[in-house]
């Protein structure tokens, strides 16, 4: 492992942002991490993580800030303000808020950032808890090109980040993703659903698609978690629903509507109102059921 002079404050060690922390510091970082729930933090010592008790502490002497929090609100609470997170950091460093945000929440957060000195990416992931602890996240920025071409290094030990433009529009490219994997998660689970009515096995035709037109990462990974009912949170559902709402509420803005998009984000809600919002996404199968009057079994 190469060290490298670079120190990184990480902000948010939940599910995604514990494997990421790890990533970081095993590839060489200095890294020194915070998190709501300290507890929750305490295992990253072992992968020579620094924790500390206060935000704050875990920014003041950083070259580069990565935030990981759960939303756009949490973002706001804790970067903004007098005695925010911006406010604490030294001119001259980067921060990088890597949390699903909309895309007006990122621009506000690069003019904070600028009227600091601060560089500023919106960078969130794609890749749910496996693409973290395997490296492998696609990563989508948005920022000055200077900043991202100096944070480029950091962000592939994560992922593969690419820059798609100015602030905001890696939130952009993230509503995007989002608006792909919901839909094709809820086409999956009525494909299976209808498979297992209409007398095939699942696993076998799960199986069958695999390698042809319908193959995909969701119909590998979230079809086998539908056919097991393995729902632990990768990807919590309740999250599924912030961002449909969030790219729904984008589409409203710019004049569009997206009625896939609709029907979809109905689904998710309920399944969320019906109590299985911690569960992963591709529980939603059950919400299908409820709405078919089929056990859930």
């Amino acid at each position: 492992m190469m060290r490298t002079s670079l120190t990184v404050g990480f902000l948010g060690t939940g599910i995604m942002g514990s494997p990421m922390v790890r990533r970081i510091a095993g590839a060489g970082y200095r890294v020194a991490a915070w998190n709501r729930t300290r507890d929750k933090a305490a295992p990253l010592v072992s992968a020579g993580v620094g924790i500390v008790d206060q935000a704050r502490d875990a920014v003041c002497d950083a070259d580069v800030v990565v935030c990981m929090l759960s939303s756009g609100p949490a973002c706001d609470s804790l970067l903004l303000g007098e005695r925010g997170i911006i406010a604490a950091m030294r001119a001259g460093s980067v921060l990088i808020v890597m949390s699903s945000i909309p895309v007006d929440t990122a621009q506000r957060h690069a003019h904070a950032a600028a009227a600091h000195g601060i560089g500023y990416l919106d960078a969130p992931v794609s890749g749910g808890e496996r693409g973290a602890q395997d490296g492998t996240l696609a990563i989508m920025a948005g920022g000055d090109a200077d900043v991202f071409e100096r944070s480029r290094a950091l962000l592939q030990t994560m992922g593969r980040p690419t820059r798609i433009g100015p602030a905001g529009t890696g939130q952009l490219a993230k509503l995007v993703n989002q608006m792909m994997v919901a839909s094709t998660i809820a086409t999956v689970a009525e494909a299976m659903l209808l498979a297992e009515q209409g007398g095939a096995d699942p696993a076998q035709v799960r199986a069958a698609l695999l390698g042809g037109f319908a193959d995909s990462t969701i119909l590998r990974q979230h079809a086998a978690r539908m056919i097991t009912r393995d729902f632990t949170p990768g990807g919590p559902a309740k999250y599924q629903v912030k961002d449909t709402k969030t790219a729904l509420a984008f589409a409203r803005n710019v004049g569009l509507s997206l009625p896939v998009l609709g029907l979809v984000d109905d689904l998710f809600s309920d399944m969320v109102e019906h109590g299985d919002g911690e569960l992963d996404h591709s529980a939603l199968i059950r919400e299908l059921r409820r709405r078919n009057g089929l056990p859930d079994s």
